[in-house]
């Protein structure tokens, strides 16, 4: 198994902030809510720990939560959706924790089409903000 399998990834030459501010305007455009948005980089810094810049954002369309709980409530144990975004290189890196992963180890579920349906609106709203 590679990376590809359990994550999408996309860089761009756009800087972190307004790579972040994309993807939140993206989330909402697209239906989705953005939840939390977690700062790695500060989280650390105030341990004393120095890294470049990283966040966590954390999406959710309640109806597509409704639907996957209904049909096998452990994949809460995945949610919400994520973004991972950090910068390195004179790059933005922006990863997706693929939806179609999370289905594939609940086979017997049924989750397949509805977790492809979420999978192409996230990796929408990422190639809309890169």
């Amino acid at each position: 198994m590679n990376t590809a399998d359990f994550a999408y990834k996309l860089q761009s030459d756009k800087p972190f902030d307004e790579v972040v501010a994309n993807l939140e305007k993206q989330t909402a455009e697209h239906k989705f809510r953005v939840l939390a948005i977690h700062d790695v980089q500060n989280t650390l810094k105030e341990k004393g720990i120095e890294r470049g810049p990283l966040k966590i954002i954390e999406v959710c369309n309640a109806g597509f939560a409704h639907k996957a709980t209904q049909k096998e409530v452990g994949v809460a144990i995945f949610m919400p959706c994520r973004y991972s975004i950090y910068a390195d290189g004179g790059k933005t890196h922006v990863t997706l924790a693929r939806p179609s992963m999370i289905a594939a180890m609940f086979p017997e579920a049924g989750l397949n089409d509805l977790a492809g349906e979420v999978e192409t609106t996230l990796k929408s709203i990422m190639e809309a903000s890169v």
